[in-house]
């Protein structure tokens, strides 16, 4: 992380060197493979209590990611105040109605038709949490002096990554969401100008009758992403 006083470069060992043998490497990165194709997004949650020092160990473990220059440049709010959530619903609803009113264009709203969504959210209020993700565009110490940050589209985009595989290691189901424009939030949950909101997170049990689009399950082959150079 950034800070005023003058840091230096000063290595120390390897706090947590991991050290697998080959065929130890490929059960583990199987048994990852396997845990994460598990994965789905639902938008029908259970309304039961996720308690909250689970939540706060998954965006801990956010906080792991690898960021430009160590800023770190995220912050994570998270809401269970019903109250809030349903604010939170109303003013993403506002601007999903504008988004399927026209706001998209027709190429965009095609590409959602087998996804089924439309501009009703009850996901917003029925998950027992929602995770806002920030990416702070710059720095500022306490007296207002700003700093760069780097890289922070992805380093926030790997923390989101790290929280995500790290809810559904914890069982719990997840949903992206995001609004466009999503500045409202800055003023909902109190957070700085120079923090830009990317994301909601409907985090829950994903509820017994879910239901996922048929579409979900079509996945790009390995030889479709992969490129091997030896």
């Amino acid at each position: 992380m950034f800070s005023r006083d003058h840091l230096t470069f000063e290595p120390i060992p390897l706090p947590d060197h991991i050290d697998l043998s080959d065929p130890e490497m490929r059960a583990a990165s199987q048994a990852f493979f396997d845990t994460m194709s598990k994965r789905h997004t639902v938008r029908d949650f259970e309304t039961t209590p996720i308690p909250r020092d689970v939540i706060e160990t998954c965006i801990a473990t956010a906080g792991r990611a690898p960021s430009g220059a160590n800023h770190q440049p995220w912050s994570f709010a998270a809401i269970s105040n019903p109250k809030l959530k349903a604010r939170i619903r109303a003013e993403a609803e506002e601007e999903e109605r504008r988004f399927y009113a026209g706001g998209a264009g027709d190429e965009w709203i095609k590409a959602l038709e087998p996804i089924g969504t439309n501009d009703q959210k009850p996901h917003l209020t029925d998950a027992p949490w929602l995770i806002v993700v920030f990416a702070q565009r710059y720095g500022e110490f306490e007296d207002g002096t700003r700093y760069k940050n780097y890289y922070v589209p992805e380093s926030v985009g790997i923390a989101c990554g790290f929280l995500i595989a790290a809810l559904h290691h914890a069982g719990l189901s997840v949903l992206t969401h995001t609004p466009n424009p999503m500045k409202f939030l800055n003023g909902t949950l109190e957070r700085p100008a120079s923090e830009k909101p990317i994301m909601i997170l409907a985090v829950g049990r994903a509820a017994q009758h879910a239901t996922i689009p048929t579409v979900a399950k079509i996945k790009k082959p390995l030889s479709e992403i992969l490129s091997v150079w030896e």
